[in-house]
């Protein structure tokens, strides 16, 4: 089994769960970690696809979200095209699976999610959503990731892939 786990990332927090997610589910298959910038323009040939990135005004981040957070809140990194961009070029798909993951201000109750945003775009592509998507919190605007973070992360993989297990198995 494949899977290609795409991330955006402008302090490094997203980079890091995905790198997490990544390395446990590279126990039991092959993965690909890549950010936006270096992401293919299709699923082909992975067999799992995730995606991940911070939750900018209640959703994706936009080019504006994403200038505001180097200008305003001095992010180290402006990636060229984050999670929106991508999938909106990403070609559709039949048989691939696919989850999302987001980081956000560890805020009670605040609206949004760029997770469930982009999960509802990997599903009008035709990608089979294997689980929930998941929240994993960052303290502020920057950073870092709260405590605990990082094994939520590795937990999360479990369930990614226990949701492979019995979407083969249905």
């Amino acid at each position: 089994m494949r899977a290609l786990v795409v991330y955006e990332s402008q302090w490094g927090n997203t980079e890091q769960v995905a790198r997490a997610i990544a390395a446990e589910l590279g126990t039991t298959m092959e993965v690909e970690v890549v950010d936006t910038d270096s992401a293919p323009a299709s699923a082909d040939g992975y067999d799992l696809l995730l995606v991940g990135g911070p939750t900018h005004a209640f959703s994706m981040s936009r080019p504006n979200t994403r200038q505001d957070a180097v200008n305003q809140h001095e992010a180290p990194r402006l990636p060229t095209r984050g999670i929106r961009e991508w999938l909106d070029g990403l070609a559709p798909v039949t048989g691939v699976k696919a989850a999302t993951f987001d980081t956000r201000a560890n805020a009670p109750r605040l609206p949004g999610s760029a997770a469930r945003a982009a999960k509802q775009e990997l599903k009008s592509l035709g990608f089979e959503i294997v689980v929930k998507q998941m929240s994993f919190h960052v303290h502020g605007y920057a950073g870092p990731l709260v405590d605990g973070e990082l094994e939520r992360a590795v937990e999360w993989a479990h369930e990614v892939s226990s949701g492979l297990t019995s979407a083969d198995t249905q």
